[in-house]
């Protein structure tokens, strides 16, 4: 087939985790829509993803995967050929998991796009590509690459609603923000010890960024199950007028409203800083085991690191007492997240 004449009718993109992932593939909606205008757009996700879908303007249709609903293998399957049956004659298939290629296998679509897959699978794809090591959008965008389409610096969208950016502003003036302070979002969580930088450093650097800029205010953000980590910083901080109560936990539209609302986000690398990107909040994360390549390239988005010679390495453990993470002091990231607090504030 020759795919510079090739026009598709019925497109489906396959991400279905994670939560960042997802929200790193909207740039590729957004590509496949602008050269093909008149075609359909549908996502193949897992449940938990939709919000961050939600109102996009490039996508037409999400299929989401519950798993408690394919509680057995009989019920997936039926579930993958109703989705095939729409007949997508173009299937970009992003990661390749098994629930992935049960789709691309049913849908018999004439052009099934992925990376460069192992030789036991390639029978399921007709073309595909090898992504230069670079921004994580940029490098899913490149599986698009026989098409044609190349990444320009379309940016991540969530695309809110005037009722949830208004319903975030109440709920931070009822957290105790008030007119003429200044919030900054901060993400101090992660599942993973190699990308957490300690609740005690953050603390400290919280406390100092507020003695160097009054009226400065922060606002913790957590997920299910990561309370005990917004609860250990409160702590360290105590009564400190700079951090606003913890609150009820936020949905991830909620969240978003929160980041959107905020001057800056300052955290770990993790959803949050792809949600800050998606809705035009800048950001600063704190590396640890993971690489720049997540980091949004424009001015407004940056990140502090140790020089430390095995980062990064990717690890999900660490034998080195997490150096990296340990190892960068408040002191080191304060003249940093001040400058671009400074620069984020004069934007605004």
């Amino acid at each position: 087939m020759d795919l510079a004449t090739f026009v598709p009718k019925n497109i489906l993109v396959c991400q279905l985790r994670q939560i960042g992932d997802v929200i790193l593939m909207t740039p590729l909606l957004e590509l496949l829509k602008k050269r093909y205008p008149d075609s359909a757009v549908h996502v193949l996700t897992e449940k938990k993803c939709l919000p961050v879908l939600e109102n996009n303007p490039y996508c037409d249709r999400v299929w989401p995967i519950d798993k408690k609903d394919l509680s057995s293998l009989w019920k997936e399957v039926a579930y993958y050929r109703r989705v095939a049956a729409e007949n997508f004659d173009l299937v970009v298939d992003l990661q390749q998991t098994p629930r992935c290629r049960w789709v691309v296998y049913f849908s018999k679509a004439p052009v099934r796009l992925t990376r460069t897959p192992p030789w036991y699978t390639r029978w399921l794809y007709t073309d595909w590509a090898e992504p230069e090591k670079c921004y994580a959008s940029a490098m899913k965008a490149a599986v698009l690459g026989p098409l044609g389409i190349t990444w320009q610096g379309e940016r991540p969208l969530i695309v809110l609603t005037p009722g949830e950016k208004a319903a975030a502003k109440d709920h931070l003036a009822i957290l105790g923000l008030s007119p003429g302070q200044t919030l900054v979002t901060v993400d101090p969580t992660h599942r993973r010890e190699t990308r957490r930088w300690p609740a005690r450093y953050y603390a400290e650097l919280l406390e100092k960024a507020a003695a160097e800029r009054p009226g400065l205010r922060f606002q913790l953000l957590f997920g299910p199950g990561e309370e005990a980590v917004v609860a250990e910083i409160a702590a360290l901080s105590g009564k400190k007028d700079h951090l606003l109560p913890a609150g009820r936990l936020l949905s991830l539209r909620e969240m978003a409203a929160c980041i959107e609302a905020s001057a800056m986000l300052l955290g770990n690398c993790s959803a949050p800083r792809h949600m800050a990107v998606a809705v035009g909040t800048p950001t600063l994360t704190i590396q640890g085991a993971t690489s720049s390549g997540w980091v949004f390239p424009a001015p407004e988005h940056g990140y502090v690191a140790s020089d430390i010679e095995c980062r990064p390495c990717n690890k999900n453990s660490c034998d080195k007492g997490i150096a990296c993470l340990t190892g960068l002091a408040p002191e080191a990231v304060l003249p940093e997240f001040l400058r671009r607090l400074d620069a984020a504030r004069a934007g605004r």
